[in-house]
């Protein structure tokens, strides 16, 4: 069976056009323009998963075509270093997200000018945080809770509000303001320094980049309800911008959030600059381009379709661990039924859920716990794998598509016992585990050790990149070993919100 096309973005119109714009905003100011940049520069994962052929860095391929004219800021919330709030994708908390992010700017040329920690009031793991960037050479700034924040315009742009708050030095045309996640004090940050560029007698300006919700597209788009989708928890809404409607007589989209936001951010910058907005609306505020990009509406309509179940299954996985309320669930469960969107409609979910059946007949589950796994490949074709003593559904499920993918025979054994037992040996005697099944980080070391003497099994440790973007379901929430592996795989996971054993805590 051929592969799917699945091409529905052009990221070079896209990078075309939107350079275009920013140099265009740019141009709009005397000295200098801060560019918030919302969502995640690298690894846009959500971004690929809903515009296919999207590149995931596609943005900093952008800030690489205007290297000489950028200074970059990074910004993370004290709370959220506290609570060490996780970026689930990466499976790392935030403050570990901006270091992998430092690191990753400079892999592809671009240094981080500062480091701005965001409503600080002397948090002990943000004063740590501190300590470590300082430690190893990076320019660290605290920024305060801004006095007066959001009722008094005057304490706010004032040397009590925004003023009490350094400035940050910065020598190109344009600052591109970013951090790990919604919250990190993007805009405040902007608005600080504006506030000293004025105070300084400059002319600075400030705009806003971000790749959802889609402007140009209807609010009701598939994209846009993805938008949605993968802001349950923040309970982003898309709606039509009627500042800019009135303004216009054009019907945009924007989200919630921007939208009752708006006149406080315009009143502050008018305040700052003793001049009137150019920015109707919030939408006027945007640089974004995405929607020049989409070259195929309905392969991005099925794939915005696919994410918006996704999400569903990741809402309801974390409302089972009590990581969300119930409130968030109902959310999901209503953007699901406005998408028109069951979860049936994921190929690998029913075929998964059969596999565990399977298991079940034949009574080989794991602490009376019976898990399946499904895999689509690239070529459409749905691999399953179940759970047993000896490995993890997981386990089973990319042993049996790596064997299909080097067209060996399903009842092959890639994996010698001798190395098994003495797994299982290390395991339950000497570590004292209870449970001794092979999870798949544990099965893929076992692999690559048997590819060093079993061909068969380096033919199948070859296909392993060919499972990357695949979509897998599970019957169950996967283990860390699990998790892990499937996290290096780089597929597009998702599973019921079940627990794959009865104990509350396993070792």
């Amino acid at each position: 069976m051929e592969a799917k096309n699945n091409i529905g973005f052009d990221n070079e119109k896209y990078l075309q056009e939107q350079t275009s714009a920013i140099l265009e905003r740019v141009n709009l100011f005397n000295d200098k323009l801060y560019l918030e940049f919302g969502g995640k520069i690298l690894y846009d994962y959500h971004a690929a998963r809903v515009l296919p052929g999207f590149d995931p860095n596609v943005k900093m391929r952008l800030l690489q075509k205007l290297k000489d004219k950028i200074d970059v800021i990074l910004c993370i919330n004290a709370g959220d270093i506290e609570r060490m709030k996780i970026r689930a994708d990466f499976g790392i908390s935030y403050d570990v997200d901006a270091l992998k992010t430092i690191d990753d700017f400079r892999e592809w040329g671009i240094s981080i000018k500062a480091v701005v920690i965001t409503r600080y009031e002397n948090q002990s793991p943000a004063k740590a945080f501190k300590n470590k960037l300082e430690l190893r050479g990076v320019k660290v700034y605290v920024h305060y809770p801004t006095k007066g924040y959001p009722t008094d315009i005057e304490k706010i742009v004032s040397d009590q509000g925004y003023g009490a708050n350094g400035y940050i030095k910065t020598t190109k045309p344009i600052v591109i303001v970013t951090g790990p996640g919604p919250g990190s004090g993007k805009l405040a940050t902007c608005l600080c320094n504006l506030y000293h560029e004025y105070k300084k007698g400059g002319k600075a300006g400030y705009a806003k980049f971000e790749t959802f919700p889609i402007w140009d597209l209807p609010i009701d788009h598939k994209v846009n309800i993805a938008y949605e989708a993968a802001t349950v928890d923040l309970k982003d809404e898309v709606m039509i911008d009627e500042h800019h409607l009135r303004a216009y007589n054009v019907r945009v989209a924007n989200y919630n959030r921007d939208i009752e936001a708006f006149h406080l951010v315009k009143r502050i910058i008018e305040k700052i600059t003793g001049a009137e907005s150019i920015y109707q609306s919030p939408t006027d505020m945007g640089v974004n381009r995405a929607g020049a990009g989409i070259v195929n509406d309905r392969l991005i309509t099925e794939a915005s379709h696919q994410e918006i179940i996704r999400r569903y299954f990741r809402c309801a996985v974390e409302y089972t661990l009590g990581l969300v309320d119930k409130e968030t669930l109902s959310r999901s469960v209503a953007i699901m039924n406005k998408a028109g969107a069951k979860v049936e409609d994921r190929t690998v979910v029913l075929p998964a859920r059969e596999a565990a059946r399977n298991a079940e007949k034949k009574g080989k589950g794991n602490a009376g716990i019976f898990c399946g796994a499904s895999i689509e490949l690239h070529d459409g074709t749905i691999i399953t794998g179940k759970n047993s003593p000896l490995m993890h559904a997981s386990s089973s499920l990319i042993l049996n598509a790596t064997k299909y993918l080097a067209g060996l025979p399903d009842n092959m054994f890639l994996l010698p016992e001798s190395i098994i037992d003495s797994v299982t040996y290390l395991k339950r005697d000497i570590l004292n585990g209870k449970m001794v099944s092979l999870d798949l980080d544990e099965t893929l070391i076992i692999l690559g050790i048997s590819a060093l003497s079993n061909p068969a099994a380096q033919m199948a440790l070859e296909k392993l990149k060919c499972i990357a973007d695949c979509e897998v379901h599970l019957t169950h929430i996967p283990t860390p070993g699990d998790e892990a592996g499937l996290r290096k795989l780089k597929v597009n996971l998702t599973c019921d919100p079940e627990y794959s054993s009865k104990s509350l805590f396993i070792t």
